[in-house]
């Protein structure tokens, strides 16, 4: 092939090759939305798994950088638990008042005088210093405790993706209402502009009257203006679940899923909260908390203990290099606390309110979890309630609309009867959508009580998940 040729095949390849990479890069991570893409379609579980990936919701990233601190407070508490180890290399040249440190030597020989100025003289010392506490209680029980705030993090991490998953469930189906809304609108507005085509068509054949036509099309502006109230109302859940998401404003989502009724198995109060105990992450942080908190409690009464360290140093020391010799030093120290001005007395009351303040929170959190319990319960069994009438509600009113358009249409009915009817059937479509959306509300409200949003919501690539 001539070099001609391969120039004129070069931007071909070229445009072959830029089409390549922009399709793999759409598809390279799954669960994950392309950034240039117009309208993607999205689940709930994609939702959650965009919200808990590494660049999603910012509560994630903060509760990941709570564990990484925990972590280096616990190295930090065990380097008192492990020899201290030090080297030191030095060259000195000192002179010395011997007067400013009282020595002052007087010889019984005439005409001599012991001097008070001394030097310059040098002094070289390379040396290893090394240094371990054999038992200390208290440091023992910092570095325990520090063990469990690493746990008490984790656990706070998981509470935070429940949180996540909660938030974005309700912001998800507050979004899912909206589109429900506006399909409503748009039906009603359907509906207005057929019932103002029928009332001209009787104008024209001489059955109707102006009235009547000036009515459907008031009925018809109405219908238009709260169309236009409800694509607001996506536009604004829209861009709050992009918030939620970590996902940028200009990006375009099309819910794939609706809001139906499931009917959810009503547990009983104390089986619920044995799940709770059992699930939930904020009672299971707020357990570690207790513990860490006795452990720093005895860990600051433990200062009040003797405790046994070891040193040792190893080095040369002489006026030069050529000069110096080795020399050492090592033993044992047993250090008794006596006095230290109440710094300790201080430290225990402290950490023993804290103590208490935890196990009072812990006390009050189980409290809470049971109303929690209690109310999503009562919730969820008044949402199918609501359900109930509301489909029932909504089924009458699509029969006498149907009833008022026949007599309308057979003239033996008024336009009132009709406009009437249709302002009653918008009110069962809102009564409608507002039901199933309580009741959907009331679930979401019942797993997060019961600490079981990660079985509704698992995140983990199964998005069948309906609403």
């Amino acid at each position: 092939m001539s070099f001609r040729s391969l120039l004129l095949l070069f931007p071909v390849l070229l445009c072959f090759y830029l089409n390549c990479r922009a399709e793999g890069n759409a598809t390279a991570v799954p669960g994950t939305i392309a950034q240039n893409s117009q309208v993607i379609p999205l689940s709930l579980g994609q939702a959650v798994d965009i919200a808990l990936s590494p660049d999603g919701n910012t509560r994630i990233r903060i509760a990941e950088e709570l564990v990484r601190q925990a972590r280096a407070r616990s190295v930090q508490s065990r380097a008192a638990l492990l020899p201290n180890i030090d080297a030191s290399v030095g060259q000195q040249s000192m002179t010395r008042n011997l007067a400013a440190f009282g020595i002052r030597v007087r010889l019984p020989i005439q005409g001599y005088e012991f001097p008070s100025f001394v030097g310059p003289f040098n002094v070289f010392d390379a040396r290893a210093t090394a240094s371990l506490n054999v038992l200390n209680l208290s440091s023992i029980r910092r570095y325990q405790a520090s063990r469990k705030g690493i746990r008490q993090a984790e656990a706070e991490q998981e509470y935070a993706r429940d949180q996540v998953r909660i938030a974005v469930a309700r912001v998800y189906l507050s979004l899912l209402k909206s589109r429900a809304g506006e399909d409503a609108a748009r039906s009603s507005v359907s509906l207005a502009e057929r019932l103002l085509a029928l009332a001209e068509d009787r104008k024209s054949a001489g059955a109707g009257t102006g009235i009547e036509i000036t009515r459907a099309r008031v009925q018809l502006a109405n219908e238009r203006q709260r169309l236009l109230a409800a694509e607001n109302e996506v536009k604004r859940a829209h861009f709050q679940l992009l918030r939620t998401l970590g996902l940028d404003m200009d990006l375009k989502v099309e819910p794939v899923e609706r809001m139906t009724y499931e009917p959810v198995e009503l547990h009983d109060p104390q089986t619920a909260l044995q799940t709770a105990l059992e699930s939930r992450a904020d009672w299971k942080t707020q357990q570690k908390k207790e513990e860490t908190a006795r452990l720093n409690h005895s860990a600051t009464w433990m200062e009040r203990l003797p405790s046994v360290s070891l040193f040792a140093d190893y080095g040369t020391i002489g006026s030069s290099i050529n000069e110096s010799v080795p020399t050492r030093a090592y033993g044992f120290a047993v250090q008794v606390p006596l006095f230290d001005g109440g710094r300790r007395d201080g430290r225990r009351a402290e950490s023993s309110s804290r103590l208490r303040q935890e196990r009072e929170n812990l006390n009050d959190l189980r409290e809470q979890i049971k109303l929690d319990i209690r109310l999503a319960l009562d919730s969820l069994q008044s949402a199918d309630l609501l359900v109930a009438a509301a489909e029932e509600g909504f089924k009458l009113a699509e029969n006498e609309l149907a009833q008022a358009q026949r007599r309308f249409k057979a003239g033996v009915g008024s336009s009132i009867e009709v406009t009437d009817a249709q302002t009653r059937l918008e009110r069962a479509r809102e009564n409608r959508i507002q039901a199933l959306f309580s009741h959907n509300t009331a679930r979401i409200d019942l797993h997060s009580a019961m600490g079981t949003i990660r079985q509704m919501i698992p995140g983990d690539g199964n998005h069948d998940q309906a609403y």
